[in-house]
């Protein structure tokens, strides 16, 4: 076979169903293949989309999301969304064109150093110089990428490679050597994390994505549980545990509620599950969960006492690992955690999260609030960054995994629209909504044109606040209210989104708004609602940068 077939022949080999990307000259050999190929490929209109919808698909569906790029510009145009999948573990494989191999390092046109360029934000990368190493390196590639820690995996193919000649043989499994991720807690230290569980009076879980990785969801449920250890779930952990759940403490850092960052503060044990101590999350190391004991379960060893110092490492699967927990735990030996379930309730009671309605303009939180109510908690919310953000995790509440998709370590504006578009595609039956915000939308706002085409039924809540709001947010509390690039000039975008031949609403008034999301929420096909929020309205609670995630604004009363 050609290169160009064995790439496609091994992408069917492991079930691919659906590629992302955009042609260009180092790539025509692969189109020309994908022209017959039983692969559904969807034309993105720009490559740092194509990432992201492959990112999107991944996250709502836990199979690996492909993209793929011609060489040069269409490869670093894809870099923003390998960095965003690889900051949130996220498991898909990047396919670049590249220039013929006696041309690398000659700047020939479109020549970009592909590995070099993407070398920190991949889990692995590959140049493939040699045509008999093609077929095992797809095979790597994505033994790679969803295994252990998931990642993105680069695979850069110059075009001579893609016309060669070799006989076509896919291995059935691989063995890379120095490449063993474990899978299973060591016993001495589950009985040392069982120790510290039966003497703790006053224990917080906190959930990261790794429990969503690993679908360890009803392990923790269970294991929460049996012990009645309050929750709390991190941006990326968002639908690991039920958002609804009487122990759920909701998102904790520099947005959560009071309640969880004041559990984390008093408590004398913490349980961390697949998270990585993120800064949001921590705020002030020095002063995070000073009584604290700390066990830390995570596949990545290298993430353990990374940013805070752990008392009992477990280096294995969530899902793995809380099954274990559960088969050696001694229910006689439970603590009597009575007295901290009532400190938690009153916190709750005294400090919910909040916001003041007006009659005159809809309020940003009550779009998201409006949305959950209507859907019943069921669509897949996939977001952008800044404010809305923040809204969607804070009152829409998630009770399952892999229905809340988000640009959380890389923090990436125009992550939602694209991601959606994979999300949709993975997931034809769920209602897949992007909650955005009126400056993040604009950065891949070109996808109207993707979701026309193919006819993805996405639905985009704009939270339109005419400012580049989490910005405005920090110059409003920070700088003086000098605000400084801040304010927008927007288009209309329900006129855009009719030249693209997509369905656009204006919402303006409060109350229309239940009556209009309704509309939004049973249109078949892709919908864009424009909703005109109060512009000023500021994201609360609030931990300012390097305070101790107990120093909230507008939180405490």
């Amino acid at each position: 076979m050609k290169g160009a077939q064995i790439l496609i022949e091994s992408l069917c080999k492991e079930k691919v169903e659906i590629i992302f990307g955009y042609p260009g000259g180092a790539v025509l050999p692969l189109f020309d293949v994908l022209y017959n190929a039983p692969i559904k490929f969807i034309l993105t209109r720009h490559e740092q989309a194509a990432a992201h919808a492959a990112d999107g698909y991944a996250r709502s569906t836990g199979k690996v999301g492909v993209c793929i790029a011609t060489s040069g510009p269409g490869a670093t145009n894809l870099t923003t969304g390998i960095a965003t999948a690889y900051m949130d573990s996220v498991p898909i494989v990047a396919i670049t064109g590249q220039v013929k191999t006696f041309l690398i390092g000659n700047d020939a046109f479109q020549e970009a150093d592909t590995t070099g360029v993407s070398r920190s934000i991949t889990k692995h990368n590959y140049l493939v110089k040699n045509i008999k190493d093609l077929a095992i390196t797809i095979k790597e590639a994505f033994h790679i990428a969803k295994t252990g820690r998931p990642g993105p995996v680069l695979v850069d193919l110059p075009v001579d490679i893609q016309m060669q000649d070799a006989e076509f043989n896919y291995p059935q499994k691989v063995e890379i050597r120095g490449y063993k991720p474990t899978y299973f807690g060591h016993p001495g230290q589950i009985k040392k994390a069982l120790k510290l569980i039966y003497n703790t009076k006053r224990p917080v879980i906190i959930a990261g994505g790794g429990v969503i990785i690993s679908g360890a969801s009803e392990e923790l449920v269970k294991f929460a549980e049996k012990i009645n250890i309050p929750v709390t779930t991190t941006l990326m952990g968002l639908g690991g545990f039920p958002g609804t759940h009487p122990l759920s403490l909701g998102m904790p850092g520099m947005h959560g509620t009071v309640y969880a960052n004041m559990a984390i503060t008093e408590s004398d044990l913490i349980i961390a599950i697949g998270c990585r101590f993120d800064d949001r999350v921590t705020g002030k190391v020095d002063a995070f969960a000073p009584e604290a004991k700390i066990i830390h379960i995570d596949i990545d060893p290298t993430s353990i006492s990374k940013n805070i110092k752990v008392d009992v490492p477990i280096v294995g699967d969530a899902k793995n690992i809380l099954g274990q927990l559960l088969e050696e735990l001694d229910t006689s030996r439970l603590p009597d955690l009575g007295g901290w379930e009532k400190r938690i309730k009153d916190y709750k009671r005294k400090h919910p999260l909040y916001y003041k309605k007006s009659k005159l303009k809809i309020k940003p939180q009550q779009v998201v609030e409006e949305l959950y109510l209507q859907t019943k908690g069921k669509a897949i919310v996939v977001t952008e960054v800044g404010q809305n953000q923040m809204w969607a995790a804070q009152f829409y509440k998630i009770d399952y995994p892999r229905h809340f998709l988000s640009s959380g370590g890389l923090g990436t504006m125009g992550y939602g629209f694209p991601a959606s578009v994979g999300a949709k595609l993975g997931n034809p039956d769920k209602i897949v909504i992007d909650i955005a915000g009126d400056g993040s939308i604009q950065m891949n706002i070109q996808e109207l044109a993707t979701v026309s085409t193919y006819n993805i039924g996405v639905k985009v809540a704009i939270l339109n606040n005419h400012y580049l709001g989490m910005v405005r947010q920090w110059q409003e509390l920070f700088y003086n209210k000098h605000y400084s690039a801040t304010p927008l000039k927007n288009p209309d975008f329900v006129k855009v989104a009719e030249g693209y031949g997509v369905k656009g609403m204006k919402v303006t008034k409060e109350k229309d708004l239940k009556k209009s999301i309704k509309e939004f929420l049973s249109y078949q096909g892709p919908i864009i609602a424009d909703f005109w929020v109060e512009e000023e309205e500021n994201v609360f609670p609030m931990v300012p940068a390097g305070e101790a995630i107990n120093r909230m604004i507008g939180g405490m009363a």
